[in-house]
């Protein structure tokens, strides 16, 4: 990529050998890659943006999580395996995959777009990913596009360490609350005391005026992992909840 333009990108077989895949239609790999803004300022260009593969896209890495979770988590509950796949189909996971391709520098962007910071920008990142994957499916193969996903997976599970475990208790009680009653937990520090070498924070997560919990840790995310633990064998005690 130059200075003078912003809108020009590495060739297409770069990053090819950066996915480890060759298309056979350049065109489809080309269309995966074009934002809406590079079209606005190219109206005589044949080809559509990557959107409708990005629909597609969506579908499949939605298909293929679920498929390893379910096949990989035997002992895990529906809603469990529902919280473990949304946090690896959101958005800064799927940016965060983009950026370990560099996907962003091979985007064809419109020229406001890419000075404005588009290359890097997650949900960009996000979208790009999933039309990529619905550009490798269409290309090779089933198999091609969970070969494809695998390596992000394992590499998403091995930077995870055991004290941060893939479902935490505040991602199953934000799943918990919205099935629910609808709403997203909040969470404030109510106080810290203890020694300076040794805090204790104590943490309030706050669902509704009846469903108001406090936990303590040594550090805020650990106060905060307490009170959601709370909230969750509270509600589920309730019986409102089955099969959570």
């Amino acid at each position: 990529m130059t200075a003078s333009d912003p809108t020009e990108t590495p060739p297409l077989s770069a990053l090819e050998r950066r996915i480890k895949v060759r298309f056979r239609d350049r065109d489809l790999l080309r269309l995966a890659l074009s934002h809406t803004s590079y079209l606005n300022e190219r109206p005589s260009e044949a080809h559509g943006s990557n959107e409708r593969l990005e629909f597609l896209g969506d579908a499949i890495v939605g298909a293929v999580i679920s498929d390893w979770l379910y096949r990989s988590h035997p002992d895990q509950s529906e809603g469990d395996l529902t919280v473990i796949r949304s946090t690896l189909v959101r958005e800064a996971t799927l940016a965060r995959w983009a950026r370990e391709i560099d996907l962003g520098a091979y985007l064809l962007l419109g020229r406001g777009e890419a000075l404005g910071g588009g290359r890097t920008r997650s949900t960009l990142l996000a979208r790009a990913f999933e039309a990529l994957v619905g550009a490798i499916y269409l290309e090779k193969s089933d198999k091609s596009v969970r070969n494809f996903l695998w390596q992000f997976f394992e590499s998403e599970m091995a930077s995870r360490s055991p004290e941060s475990p893939l479902l935490d208790a505040k991602s199953r009680l934000q799943h918990l609350s919205q099935v629910r009653f609808g709403r997203v937990p909040r969470y404030k520090v109510v106080s810290m005391g203890g020694p300076e070498h040794e805090p204790v924070f104590t943490c309030e997560v706050y669902i509704s005026p009846e469903l108001t919990f406090r936990g303590t840790g040594r550090t805020k995310r650990l106060a905060e992992q307490d009170a959601a633990n709370l909230a969750i064998s509270s509600i589920l005690e309730s019986g409102d909840v089955e099969d959570f």
